[in-house]
């Protein structure tokens, strides 16, 4: 900023903020840092609606109160909803300086996709919000600001973190998914009856695949760990903690290989290798990153956990009453017929979850009178007891599938345009 005095106020709406020239500079809000590079008047009245030169003042014909609410963000670091304004409006003042749905607080962030979804609306555009192509590009994005080598880091972040965020990142996870895939078909495979003579045919061919589809996955996790923004929170997510258990006993493997020591041979610690190595099939839970389905149910069962969990007690209260009312009525009163299928409580349990569930093998079924009129009891309230926490978790996974999907209609719009700038 070349011009007017080191104070400078901004007028929001009739409400004064006056900051110096190092504070506009460095300040979060795009629009607002944006003042200090513009060299003329004319710059800067792109960015504002009017500027008076004499008192360095620059007016903000928008909403006052959502801007405290902004302004609170700006201090705090938290964003909510002002009360009693529209979502959608409040959504277009954040847009208009510089913020997106993501800075947000959770719970207001599923309110706005909510109402968002309401009314049938994925995203908002800059025409919605009164913003010009220009200044929007003179606004520019987070990544557009960044520079040097934190630029480059939150680049490879999103490339290996989100895979709608651009069209490398997307050709990069189909890589990881047909990975992931051919990793599953030779576990698969590895357990059939002939695999063995197969194997011993063209054993380079088989360790060459394995040793690709190790490496791929132990470089990705490498990447995925160093431009990490946390560290911690990297180690503690479970589905990086999948990931290394899964590569881990490969190393471990090839290293007692190279000492002389054949797998076999380990007793205890050859059982715990392989199955360390069966681990790789939640390696599929790594598709979730990829496929809308797979993250609608990550996020109900995170979010209905509480459902969850009464549902469990529901089940075990009930098991243990039923279970030994059944070892009690087919096995303990000994009227001489005695049933050995029930002959202890925990037997009997067996009984139970497979009724409850309404499964019913057949392999476990009560003979006597007393017995079957249990039966038919522990049908029909194993039935009404599923259903009641169901309709909870039902009603959550609806509005988890609406979410992901406005957030997946956001990020397919954001690659649209990026497509279409490089054309």
């Amino acid at each position: 900023m070349k011009f007017g005095k080191s104070i400078c106020v901004l007028n929001v709406g009739g409400t004064r903020y006056a900051f110096t020239r190092e504070v506009i500079r460095d300040f979060p809000l795009r629009r607002v840092s944006g003042l200090h590079a513009c060299a003329t008047e004319k710059e800067v009245l792109e960015l504002c609606d009017d500027y008076d030169r004499d008192r360095n003042e620059f007016f903000f014909d928008r909403h006052a109160q959502a801007f405290v609410f902004i302004m609170l963000y700006v201090r705090s670091g938290k964003l909510r909803f002002v009360p009693g304004v529209c979502e959608l409006s409040f959504y277009t003042e954040m847009l208009y300086w510089g913020l997106e749905s993501v800075h947000l607080d959770s719970c207001c962030q599923k309110r706005l996709d909510d109402r968002m979804s309401e009314i049938g609306l994925d995203t908002l555009s800059e025409l919605d919000v009164g913003v010009s192509g220009d200044e929007s590009q003179s606004c520019g994005s987070p990544v557009q600001r960044l520079t040097g080598r934190a630029k480059w880091l939150e680049m490879m972040r999103k490339t290996f973190e989100e895979p709608n965020s651009s069209v490398f990142a997307q050709l990069l996870a189909s890589v990881s998914v047909i990975f992931v895939l051919v990793s599953m078909i030779m576990m698969c495979a590895s357990t059939l009856p002939d695999w063995d003579t197969a194997k011993r045919n063209t054993v380079e061919e088989h360790r060459t695949v394995e040793a690709v589809c190790i490496g791929w996955f132990t470089a990705e996790c490498i990447v995925r760990f160093l431009v990490a923004k946390s560290k911690w929170d990297f180690i503690r997510r479970p589905l990086n903690i999948i990931d290394v258990i899964s590569i881990t006993p490969y190393y471990v493997t090839m290293a007692l290989a190279q000492a002389g020591v054949p797998g076999a041979g380990l007793g205890v610690a050859g059982v715990v290798l392989r199955v360390l190595r069966m681990m790789r099939v939640f390696w599929l839970m790594k598709l979730a990153r990829h496929f809308l389905g797979l993250q609608t149910l990550g996020l109900t069962l995170t979010r209905c956990y509480r459902e969850m969990v009464m549902l469990m007690v529901f089940v075990f209260v009930a098991m243990a009453i039923y279970s030994a009312l059944a070892q009690l009525l087919e096995y303990g009163l000994d009227l001489g017929t005695q049933n050995p299928d029930y002959s202890s409580i925990p037997a009997a349990a067996w009984w139970v979850i497979i009724s409850m569930t309404t499964v019913g093998y057949g392999d476990v079924y009560p003979v006597t009178l007393g017995g079957r009129v249990l039966g038919g009891m522990c049908v029909v309230s194993g039935i009404v007891l599923l259903a009641l926490p169901i309709t909870f978790i039902y009603h959550s996974f609806v509005q988890c599938y609406h979410e992901l999907k406005l957030r997946s209609a956001r990020y397919t719009r954001s690659l649209s345009v990026e497509i279409l700038q490089r054309a």
